[in-house]
């Protein structure tokens, strides 16, 4: 059964959705989110983890500014290292003995640059459609900026939007994801509100702003070879291409690459088999 916590860290409240009891727990599973999801995308996931051991404390957060976490001071933004700054400060009140990172998408690439960072602290790293952090050719500099400058500038400009129902929401997702409305529910009930005049979404806007920057190859090389715990790659067959092909080069010797039918979210499309995978590669480590 999950639970609903809360974990204050410095002046941020973190929320969170947890099983099981870090003070007995063997280790801690750390989920962390991609972009615009929140703590709910791992909840068919860890409802099924949660029944394959007594031994094991999982906790999802929502990151600064999704779910029901604290939003940053008004026009702040949110800049990809950021994050990985957020996981430290978090882990430092959970405090787990050993630690797994499971990361879906962005939660992905900020747990393999927390893990390259921290080695001392993580057991074992989980890439669900990830494979590293993104990089590109220093010659997209100053477009990249340029760009990420005028976004912020759109979303100062931007009313919010307003939706007539919560199905109207789920509808919206299940369309832009590719997912079922039962399989994408469980994020949109976390993600929304309802105000006077309609449905809304939770999220600061704030992080619908391009990024003003991006790591060139060569430092993205330099963090994936700097991780030094064993890695289980998780990939769906309809996911994005780009990460396949990425993948297609192991980064480290103690690197596991499993293609599993499904598309971005294949864990939530398929939260058993990936459940199997994950359970399977904790016992081994």
């Amino acid at each position: 059964m999950l639970r609903e916590s809360n974990y204050q860290v410095g002046a941020l409240n973190i929320a969170a959705l947890e099983f099981g009891e870090q003070k007995t727990a063997d280790l801690s599973v750390v989920f962390l989110h991609g972009w615009l999801d929140n703590a709910a995308s791992f909840q068919p996931l860890m409802n099924v983890l949660s029944h394959q051991s007594a031994t094991l404390h999982g906790c999802a957060i929502d990151f600064p500014g999704h779910g029901l976490s604290s939003h940053k001071r008004p026009f702040s933004y949110y800049p990809f290292h950021d994050y990985i700054d957020d996981v430290f400060q978090f882990l430092t009140v959970l405090s787990p003995n050993r630690l797994i990172l499971v990361g879906h998408s962005l939660g992905a690439l900020v747990a393999s640059c927390y893990s390259a960072a921290f080695p001392e602290q993580v057991a074992g790293l989980v890439q669900i459609e990830g494979v590293g952090p993104l990089a590109e050719s220093p010659s997209h500099t100053v477009a990249r900026l340029r760009k990420g400058v005028m976004s912020r500038q759109r979303i100062r400009r931007k009313p919010q939007r307003h939706f007539s129902s919560l199905e109207e929401m789920v509808a919206r997702r299940a369309q832009t994801n590719g997912l079922t409305a039962a399989e994408i529910l469980p994020i949109v009930e976390r993600a929304a509100m309802q105000r006077e005049n309609g449905w809304c979404w939770r999220h600061d806007v704030a992080l619908q702003s391009d990024s003003l920057y991006r790591m060139s190859e060569q430092q993205a090389m330099q963090i994936n070879q700097a991780i030094e715990c064993p890695m289980l790659t998780i990939l769906g067959d309809k996911g994005f291409e780009y990460l396949r092909t990425s993948a297609s080069q192991p980064l480290a010797t103690d690197c596991q690459l499993v293609t599993i039918a499904g598309g971005h979210h294949c864990h939530l499309q398929q939260p058993e088999e990936v459940c199997e995978l994950i359970f399977g590669w904790v016992n081994k480590i």
